[in-house]
């Protein structure tokens, strides 16, 4: 028997729909070492740090109480774990004992506590400190950001460039941080959905569904069968619309600028089609714990199936656009497999590298079960096989849509949450990839709540993919990935 086995074998916390387990400092650092595990989210409490793995059995949580401020660190053996461990030291207080980088992540120096969710966060001494960025000897340095032109996200990159080639390349974001947790404690679940929709515009439904499922988890319930339903209306239209917008980039940096036309028509159409059903273009407080806060307005259904066939019919003509940009592609960007194997990122990203993750699939939810959401393709991981994804994505929302609109069920579209207790996990593929989010409910109000978002392992992921590439090939690595710098900022 492997460790996760044993520790999946042993009492745990009651939390829905995966229990939690208390383990030793050993069994925490150990856990690290265990082949098959898969590292998807880090994130602390006051007294406590928390992990949740998956392997080929399902999902491992797991929670270390942290003695004196310290914890055993998972980055020496994990590369995913680090910006997780720099954020709860940032957030916590809490130090990961040997981590590879114990930076600040979120705090640049300029708020005026440390540490502000611990218990007692101390003044912070002194003035600002500068942004700390890994020393260069011998290199030459780019940095672009953190502000940008347009209505870019901020976050700094920093190239480290010898000979018109890419040694290394680092970001640090944290310019967007908003305190979501904090906004969150003491709210019940239905007023902080709204944090969760805007922690990233692209996936504001994707985040949503997220935050809704924890909440229904923890409480036991379940959302009415057309609630199911039109989330997954919704999540369609927006993985249509992020893709859309990923690709109209990606042909813009690689300089098939015919390809990006067809990509904006079709989302704007995608974007106003989704505001005449659920009243806001990136349909943002649509859904709540419990269901949703509106159903599909009457003209709704007839402007989305409007919206997706004739994308439909456009997708032949888009894939001959992108032929040309997929040549210039290749071998561009490629992710190093032992990166990929190490950090274990899911989304197009992931699946353009042949990993099998996407959580319609596995571990599911519904109405997915009935849909087909099928495997992934490409293995090349580049910027190649990262466009052909986006491409047969756009293909298969657009047959899940129509489905989904041809059989929605009738009745309401929401149920009532108590005012209780609980404890649990919440799942959606987003456009970009897997989002997780943990709560914890005292009294039927937010005590304690985590959401991650792809970011976390993509941009790593990005960084690797950057090194030995071209530094005329940014533009077009950084579209490629199609990063949210939001999503990772909390």
């Amino acid at each position: 028997m492997n460790l996760a086995a044993t520790i999946r074998a042993t009492p745990a916390m009651a939390c829905r729909p995966w229990s939690r387990h208390v383990v030793s400092p050993e069994r925490w650092a150990a856990l690290a070492e265990e082949a098959g595990l898969a590292l998807l989210a880090l994130w602390g409490e006051a007294q406590a740090v928390h992990a949740l793995w998956r392997d080929a059995a399902g999902m491992l949580a797991v929670s270390l109480p942290v003695a004196e401020g310290r914890y055993p660190a998972l980055s020496p053996r994990r590369p995913g774990a680090i910006l997780f461990e720099r954020a709860i030291a940032d957030l916590w207080g809490h130090a990961a004992t040997d981590a590879v980088d114990a930076r600040p992540w979120l705090d640049h120096g300029r708020w005026q506590v440390t540490a502000p969710l611990s218990p007692r966060p101390p003044a912070r001494p002194g003035g600002a400190e500068p942004v700390d960025f890994a020393a260069a000897e011998g290199l030459d340095q780019i940095a672009i950001g953190p502000l940008a032109g347009g209505i870019a996200e901020a976050g700094q990159f920093r190239l480290y460039i010898h000979g018109g080639v890419v040694a290394r390349a680092e970001v640090r974001l944290g310019y967007l941080h908003k305190g979501v947790e904090a906004l969150m404690r003491g709210k019940s679940p239905r007023a902080a959905s709204r944090f969760a929709a805007r922690l990233a515009g692209e996936a504001a439904v994707a985040h949503g569904i997220a935050f809704a499922r924890a909440a229904e988890a923890a409480c036991d319930v379940a959302p009415p069968p057309r609630a199911l339903a039109l989330r997954a209306v919704m999540a369609e239209a927006e993985r249509i619309a992020s893709h859309l917008a990923d690709l109209a980039a990606l042909a813009r940096a690689g300089g098939v600028v015919l390809a990006a036309g067809p990509c904006e028509r079709h989302r704007e159409a995608m974007l106003r089609a989704a505001a005449q059903g659920f009243g806001h273009r990136l349909m943002m407080d649509v859904v709540v714990p419990g269901g949703l806060a509106t159903d599909l307005a009457p003209q709704g259904g007839e402007a989305l199936r409007s919206a997706v066939a004739s994308l439909a019919g456009d997708l032949p003509g888009l894939a001959r656009l992108c032929a040309g940009l997929a040549r210039r592609l290749a071998g561009v960007a490629v992710t190093p497999p032992d990166t990929v194997s190490a950090l274990a990122p899911g989304g197009p990203a992931g699946r353009a590298a042949g990993r099998d993750g996407d959580l319609r699939r596995a571990p599911g939810y519904r109405p997915y079960h009935d849909l087909n959401v099928p495997p992934p393709h490409e293995t090349g991981g580049d910027a190649a096989a990262r466009l052909a994804v986006l491409l047969a994505e756009l293909r298969d929302s657009a047959r899940m849509l129509r489905t989904l609109l041809a059989e929605l069920p009738g009745g309401e579209t929401v149920a009532a949450l108590p005012q209780a207790a609980g404890e649990g996990f919440g799942w959606a593929e987003g456009p970009r990839g897997d989002i997780w989010t943990w709560l914890r409910l005292e009294g039927g109000q937010i005590a304690g709540a985590f959401l991650r978002d792809p970011g976390w392992l993509h941009l790593p992921l990005l960084a690797a993919a950057a090194a030995g590439s071209d530094l005329a090939d940014w533009p077009v690595l950084r579209a490629s990935f199609g990063l949210s710098q939001s999503g990772m900022d909390l």
